[in-house]
């Protein structure tokens, strides 16, 4: 499974698993909470009450009922009121309060209910129980054997001269308050739905921003895999990137380098010793037979040898020094317009071969550093000089494709093998014809690499054709 999906399921478990709990806590509290408001309200309510009916229940004789008293008489005006409000968007037409008085004994004196329980002993219920007993009394109990909805009794002590008279209880359906408990259920709900739907959207841009930091990590490896692996040199530049990730970014680019320099060194050792075999054989060689006595002639030819042997080793060597120099490069310091073609004609008139030259009358203008330039010109025409026969044209093209310009060098030498075709530009590599040492089209590898462009090689029958490439 790809890290992305994993990182986000793991996010999305724990988003699901914090969202459920805290929704089923918020759910589960929404009905208690609701119904200790209500009690709240109703105990006020039965306090208020209880004052407004002292009066008549101290003054009752023993038996009687407040069925026909002011008191009896503004309850019922209550139950008969028409009311059509709409609280917080629910609509209210109904006013749902009973109103029960006991005297002293829990016998009930008044009970706005339908029907009404005047005249029964309410003595037993927990409300009035305790309420008679000095204690808060409150109960909630069922509506009756054929309906299971619940009734909620608040019950409060009538006082008169510092003595309690009877008990009045208000009462109310809970069924009254559940849609305001249903809509919040439903608004909680929908809140943590839109709640959670925002954390999984947090959740996937957060996992797409992590994806994308890994994968660049994992691009930048790649790169420098493929830069080790093939002609560049030069790896890429590590990825920006912030946090522990920037970090592992650096610390890669860091062993790359201890590694790369490591692995560098042991490659270009073994190179160049392999490279130095051949004139140091023949110093050594022609060394030991100038030791003996030897014709003048002889003598002669084997200290030319010499001299020609040990120029090899001082060109190896300064081409090692400048394609050192190149590798150490991230990028050209300055660049200029620069003529390919006018360029070309003075590195050719440099080594003699300024006739041999053929160039179109197309400029061939690049944005570029000159001197490297220059070194890259010196290069390949003196590998096409080197091979092609004497007095055969060098023939310069110049093509444009978009915004990619060509530049090509043809000569009328022997031509490279098929084989051999795509190892040209590798260090040390050559034909086996013991004209170079390979590391020439290496330095023009390295500059064309330099200035964003590449270098091709295609056999031109008879000769090879070399294209340098710009953007």
């Amino acid at each position: 499974m790809h890290i992305g999906l994993r990182l986000f399921f793991a996010f999305a478990a724990i988003t699901g698993l914090a969202a459920f709990f805290v929704l089923r806590v918020f759910v589960t509290e929404i009905k208690p909470s609701v119904r200790e408001v209500m009690e709240d309200v109703m105990v006020d309510s039965a306090n208020l009450l209880a004052e407004v009916a002292a009066p008549e229940l101290a003054a009752l004789p023993a038996g009687g009922t407040l069925g026909d008293g002011p008191f009896a008489g503004a309850v019922r005006e209550y139950a008969a009121r028409e009311v059509d409000v709409k609280i917080w968007g629910l609509q209210k037409t109904t006013l749902d309060l009973r109103v029960v008085v006991t005297d002293a004994g829990g016998r009930v004196v008044f009970d706005s209910g339908t029907p009404p329980a005047t005249g029964q002993d309410y003595s037993r219920w927990r409300d009035v129980l305790l309420t008679l007993r000095g204690e808060y009394g409150a109960r909630t109990t069922k509506s009756g054997p054929s309906d299971q909805s619940s009734v909620m009794h608040v019950a409060a002590p009538v006082r008169s001269g510092g003595r309690t008279v009877g008990v009045l209880v208000v009462a109310k359906p809970l069924a009254t308050i559940m849609p305001f408990v249903e809509r919040a259920e439903h608004k909680v709900l929908w809140a943590g739905v839109l709640l959670l739907g925002l954390s999984l959207a947090i959740g996937v841009v957060v996992t797409l921003w992590a994806v994308h930091a890994v994968r660049r990590l994992r691009a930048y490896a790649q790169a420098v895999g493929e830069s080790a692996e093939g002609p560049r040199r030069t790896p890429p530049a590590p990825p920006a990137l912030g946090g522990e990730l920037g970090e592992l970014a650096q610390a890669m680019d860091r062993m790359r380098q201890r590694l790369e320099g490591r692995e560098q060194l042991e490659h270009q050792v073994r190179a160049l010793t392999h490279e130095l075999k051949t004139p140091l054989a023949g110093i050594r060689g022609a060394a030991e037979l100038l030791h003996e006595d030897l014709p003048e002639a002889d003598r002669r030819r084997f200290v030319q040898q010499v001299d020609v042997q040990a120029r090899r080793l001082q060109a190896i060597v300064e081409q090692m020094l400048e394609l050192s120099k190149l590798e150490s490069l991230q990028a050209l310091p300055t660049r200029t317009p620069v003529d390919l073609n006018t360029l070309a004609l003075e590195v050719a008139q440099a080594h003699g071969a300024g006739e041999r030259l053929r160039l179109p009358a197309e400029p061939a203008v690049v944005m570029g550093d000159g001197e490297r330039l220059r070194l890259a010109l010196s290069n390949v025409l003196a590998n096409a000089i080197a091979h092609a026969p004497a007095g055969t044209p060098l023939e310069v093209q110049v093509r444009h494709d978009g915004g990619t310009l060509e530049w090509s060098l043809r000569d009328h030498g022997p031509g490279v093998p098929d084989y051999a075709l795509a190892r040209l530009g590798e260090r040390f590599f050559s034909t086996g014809e013991g004209r170079g040492s390979g590391l020439g089209l290496a330095i023009v590898r390295q500059v064309l690499w330099l200035h964003g462009g590449s270098v091709g090689f295609e056999p031109a029958a008879p000769g090879l054709r070399v294209v340098l490439r710009f953007p």
